[in-house]
């Protein structure tokens, strides 16, 4: 089966914007201050939980701007990424665009625009388009709106997009595009060299066959006109702004049978990967803090525990929730390996692996909770100041479910 998650995300950040007027003769819409950041900042930041590495930014209007922002931008990131990017030479259309970067592109992708951010949970939509047939070009995500009056509307039969229709009257519900797809390289065949997406390509796919749709609920904003800019600009920083669940490792999410270090004595513990989702489609943040002594010992290497987190955030996306992130202590006091032999304040019961995710993704430390086994689980959460709770076995997601339910779903 393909992988669920997708490392690479394209983002269409060319237009012109004429909707905004003269406020973006100088600043490029998808850059425009949004909660002091430029608004491709949220947008990057939202990605990166569903385990985006590598941005291409396809730029036309004012693009060095754009450029100058999402480089600035990218240092105040969670993770770290890799951004390039690609500039077209005259105005080509969204389908244009895509096709003039075609050497930069992976053999699947995320495709986003760069003026909409829509809370919901991704995953969904990856886990989806990694079971989807190899006639499926694309995978559209869809917007369920009580009013749909502003955007053209989607229909379908099961999960087959079968027509895109023009705007209804003012109040009638329907599907919307949300502006983000899960992408096979092969639609290129279908993009001409000038040309949009939204007019030219999909609808021909639609009739084809060739896409299919994952609906989701939640916030959406287009920063297209002002009115929603300015509902972007007083909501969006608060809207991502998330509880936090921390999970340790061996003995939460797995079965701890030592020094665990290969997918092959990964065991998952019942009901882990319905609380991943769970928690994600409450709109947690999900985290692991696993101290790994194993690599001191000389038993596996970080190269191991890496392959192995990445192995698991994708199966926890198959499943259709995430693992936003992780941190790991390899040091242990008694390493058999020198480089490794010392104390660490990384390593729990200190509350360094914590507090360190806490600081990269702006946590407020009152809406944490850390779910352990044993009592340095515990500790690292009393010296973090967040909830602690010990996990005693049995149905993870059952044990979660109150604690999730408990926290306020507006955040």
């Amino acid at each position: 089966m393909a992988d669920a998650t997708l490392s690479q995300c394209v983002i269409l950040a060319g237009g012109l914007a004429t909707r905004l007027g003269t406020i973006t003769r100088e600043v490029p819409k998808p850059v425009l201050e949004v909660g002091e950041r430029p608004f491709l900042f949220w947008l990057m930041r939202e990605l990166q939980r569903y385990g985006v590495t590598e941005f291409l930014i396809l730029t036309g209007h004012l693009s060095h701007a754009v450029e100058e922002a999402v480089t600035t931008a990218a240092d105040s990131l969670p993770k770290s990424t890799r951004l390039s990017f690609s500039h077209e030479p005259s105005p080509l259309g969204t389908a244009g665009a895509l096709r003039h970067a075609a050497a930069l592109l992976a053999p699947r992708f995320l495709l986003c625009n760069g003026d909409t951010l829509f809370d919901t949970n991704l995953a969904a939509l990856l886990a989806a388009a990694a079971a989807d047939p190899p006639e499926t070009l694309a995978r559209l995500l869809l917007c369920d709106l009580p009013d749909a009056s502003r955007y053209g509307v989607v229909t379908l039969h099961g999960d087959q997009v079968t027509a895109f229709h023009e705007r209804p009257p003012a109040g009638t519900p329907g599907l919307i595009n949300a502006g983000l797809y899960a992408v096979n390289r092969a639609i290129l065949d279908h993009c001409p060299q000038t040309g949009s997406l939204e007019r030219d390509v999909l609808p021909a796919l639609a009739t084809a066959g060739a896409l299919r749709a994952t609906t989701g609920h939640g916030f959406f904003v287009d920063i297209g006109i002002p009115e929603d800019l300015e509902t972007a600009r007083h909501d969006v920083a608060a809207v991502v702004t998330r509880p936090a669940l921390f999970l340790d490792r061996d003995g939460v999410i797995n079965h701890d049978h030592g020094y665990v270090g290969t997918t092959d004595r990964f065991d998952w513990v019942d009901g882990a990967l319905d609380a991943i989702r769970l928690a994600t489609d409450h709109g947690w943040h999900v985290f692991v803090v696993s101290n790994q002594s194993g690599v001191a010992r000389g038993l596996y290497t970080e190269a191991d525990v890496t392959a192995l987190m990445s192995w698991i955030a994708d199966e926890a996306r198959r499943h259709g929730g995430t693992i936003d992130d992780y941190r790991t202590c390899p040091y242990h006091p008694e390493a058999t390996i020198p480089a490794y032999r010392r104390d660490s304040d990384w390593r729990k019961p200190a509350p360094g692996m914590i507090l360190h995710l806490a600081g990269a993704w702006h946590l407020n430390l009152q809406h944490c909770v850390m779910i352990g086994d044993q009592s340095i689980d515990l500790e690292a959460a009393r010296r973090a100041h967040i909830t602690g709770h010990i996990f005693p076995g049995g149905n993870l997601a059952t044990f979660i479910a109150p604690i999730v339910a408990a926290a306020d779903p507006t955040r």
